[in-house]
Order: C-alpha cells, then sequence, then structure tokens
C-alpha cells in the first residue's frame, strides 16, 4: 500500500499586513458609525417629547368634543402612552388656546438639536393649540 503524504506547501495563511490592514478598516468604519448612532439616539430623545405634546394635544381635542366640557385641567386628561413624566398644561382662556409643555427628563436631547427646533427651549417642547 501507497503512503500518502500530506503536503501543506499549497496553503497560505494570512500575513500580519494583511490582517493589520483589515483591523484598520474595520476601526475607521466604527470611528465613522458610532458618532451617528449616538447622534441619531438623542434626537430620538427630542422626537420622543413632540410625541408624547402631540398625544396630550390629541387628548385635550377629545376632552372639547363633549359639549360640557368648557374648561380643562391636567387631571381631565387620560393620557396614556406618554414616555415623559414631566408635563402641563395651562389654559389662559381654554376657549382660545390651550399651552402643552412638556420637558425633556431625559435631558438627551441635543442643544443643537433644540437650538435649531422652534418651540424648544432649555429642555422644554412647548406646543400651543388653538380650540
Amino acid at each position: 500500500m501507497g503512503t500518502q503524504s500530506c503536503h501543506t506547501s499549497g496553503l497560505r495563511g494570512f500575513s500580519l499586513i494583511e490582517v493589520m490592514t483589515v483591523i484598520v478598516i474595520i476601526a475607521l468604519l466604527v470611528l465613522i458609525a458610532v458618532p451617528n448612532f449616538i447622534s441619531y439616539r438623542n434626537k430620538a430623545y427630542c422626537s420622543r417629547v413632540e410625541r408624547d405634546a402631540d398625544i396630550i394635544a390629541n387628548e385635550i381635542g377629545e376632552y372639547f368634543a363633549i359639549p360640557n366640557h368648557t374648561t380643562i385641567d391636567k387631571e381631565s386628561l387620560h393620557a396614556t402612552g406618554l414616555t415623559s413624566q414631566k408635563w402641563d398644561i395651562s389654559a389662559a382662556d381654554p376657549n382660545i388656546w390651550v399651552t402643552i409643555t412638556v420637558m425633556d427628563d431625559s435631558g438627551r436631547c441635543p442643544v443643537d438639536y433644540q437650538n435649531t427646533m422652534p418651540n424648544w427651549d432649555n429642555n422644554v417642547f412647548t406646543k400651543t393649540m388653538r380650540r
């Protein structure tokens, strides 16, 4: 019987230069992707506050849809699904204007976003609605 020999002369591994090149490319991709991901995540906190203001506005609309509801306060609303714990409404004249304020209690909405978007002031989003 013949003997079989196992020759590995045709097989080659990766050189150290090739491995280092791949690591550098991956590191560059991470350096680009991570800050963008953090920025998008922080803007999601802003969107969450704005969405909460919209939920409250919808609740106010439903509340005033009942004819005998002529005044409103925070306890009159049954706003469910809110993620912000700090919110309030004020109605100097509830027959004309209602102001909704929602605070970003996470404190993670970026200041540069707040400065460029209307209705933001120092982590507080204000929405005014006409009845």
